[in-house]
This record gives structure tokens, C-alpha cells and sequence, in this order.
């Protein structure tokens, strides 16, 4: 019955699906990082993790209903020649919506001030913020389901990866979050890259399917050249806190 657990076929599925969770749930981080980061400090690591916890249990129950998303799949109605399924759908209105809220974020960002506190002018409700990130938290299990079933026959197999994929997403989740608050630069490039998960969901509700590989690779060049901006800055503002007078050092009279 578990002759499976010694065939090395499948502990190579499970890795490789592992790292495939990982790499799509990184999106999913940096949506619940941004929203969390609205919230008073205090609340932002228990955000995190209800988050977390609701895309993990929303990818279980998917997975659970296999059946139900395989049907999925299956056109629903037709739209000028264009089959849409209850997939595409919910793709669609998951992208219009990460659309909407990324670039609402990003006017937020360039308008609102922050106090002393670290936040925003405008009150952001606890509930709201996990509100939202449940809803996309579907939008983003569904593309995690339909790939674990795409790789692995075991049901077994793609509730193990799933789970470990997202444990190792709580732990990077807080220092993800810490670094896009320290560093508004990259708040600024994160939410550009939900702007461009949101269309690439948009092309693929109408079966405009974009490689992934070139989303992923287009935000990591994009990340290495931000980090080296950043650590670019923080080499020119070394010198001018050395050129500053000590305190209580006697002024130059010469």
C-alpha cells in the first residue's frame, strides 16, 4: 500500500514539487508582506501567519477536492469564440483584483505620510487585511493546485510538499517583510511585480499562457540590481557620516 514511499521516482517529484510551490508561492509573500506592513507593528507577525495558514488550508482543501478542480477546467460558456472555464474565471477576477489593489498600493505609497510609528496615515482594520489576503489566497492556491496535480499521482505526496513549501514560506515571510519595510525602494519594485502577476492572471483567464519562467526571471534581475543599488547607497552615505565632527570634539581653527 506504501510501496510508493520507497520509489525514488517519487521523492524526486515531491522535491521538485516543493521547489515549484516555493517559487509560486513568492508572490503570495509579497502580497501578504505589503498588506501586513499596513497594520500597527504589533499586529503584522500575526498577519503573517494567519495568512500563511489560510493558504495553506485553502491549497489542503483543493487538493482534497481534486475532483472538483479537475472540473474546473472544463469551458463553461463561450465569450467571442473564447471557451471560459470556472478556472478562468476565477483567475480573471484574481487578477483584476491584485491589479486594482497594487496600483491603489502604489498611489497609497507615493501620497500617504508616515508617523514616527512606522504608519500610515490611513487606519487599515486587522480584519480587512486578512479579508483580502484570504481572497487572493485562492486565486494563488488554485495556480498551486493545478500544478501539483499536473506533477505528482500520490495525493499523499502533494499534501507533503505543499505543507513543507508553505512552512518554509512562514519562515522567510518575516524577514522578507522586515527588509521591503526597511528599504521603500523595494516596497515600490514588490509592488510592481503584483501589478505584473496581475495581468500575466488576467492573459492566462483568457488562455494567453506566459511562461513563468520569464515572470521569475524578469523579478530576480530586477531584485539583484535593486539590492545593488541599495548596498550602492549605503556606501555613499558612509563617508558623510565619517566626515561629521565627532561630539564634543574642539572645532578646526585652521
Amino acid at each position: 500500500m506504501l510501496d510508493w514511499v520507497a520509489d525514488p521516482q517519487i521523492w524526486i517529484g515531491f522535491f521538485t514539487l516543493v521547489a515549484l510551490e516555493i517559487v509560486l508561492g513568492i508572490d503570495n509573500i509579497i502580497f501578504i508582506s505589503i498588506l501586513a506592513g499596513k497594520l500597527p507593528p504589533e499586529q503584522r507577525d500575526r498577519a503573517r501567519v494567519l495568512g500563511l495558514a489560510a493558504a495553506l488550508i485553502s491549497r489542503l482543501i483543493l487538493l482534497l477536492g481534486l475532483t472538483w478542480v479537475v472540473r474546473l477546467t472544463a469551458p463553461l460558456f463561450t465569450v467571442l469564440g473564447q471557451d471560459i472555464s470556472g478556472r478562468d474565471l476565477i483567475l480573471l477576477l484574481g487578477g483584476l483584483f491584485l491589479l486594482a489593489k497594487s496600483v491603489t498600493e502604489i498611489s497609497h505609497s507615493m501620497d500617504a505620510p508616515h508617523d514616527k510609528d512606522g504608519r500610515k496615515g490611513a487606519g487599515v482594520s486587522f480584519t480587512s487585511v486578512i479579508v483580502q489576503i484570504m481572497l487572493l489566497d485562492i486565486v494563488f492556491s488554485l495556480d498551486s493546485v493545478i500544478t501539483a496535480v499536473g506533477m505528482v499521482d500520490e495525493l499523499g505526496v502533494m499534501i507533503a510538499a505543499v505543507v513543507v513549501a508553505v512552512l518554509v514560506m512562514l519562515f522567510a515571510s518575516g524577514p522578507i517583510s522586515r527588509f521591503v519595510d526597511k528599504h521603500p525602494s523595494v516596497k515600490m519594485l514588490a509592488l510592481a511585480f503584483l501589478v505584473l502577476i496581475g495581468m500575466v492572471l488576467v492573459a492566462e483567464g483568457f488562455d494567453q499562457h506566459i511562461p513563468k519562467g520569464y515572470i521569475y526571471f524578469a523579478m530576480a534581475f530586477s531584485v539583484v540590481v535593486e539590492l545593488l543599488n541599495i548596498r550602492m547607497r549605503g556606501r555613499h552615505a558612509k563617508p558623510v557620516e565619517k566626515d561629521a565632527p565627532e561630539e564634543g570634539a574642539a572645532p578646526n581653527m585652521n
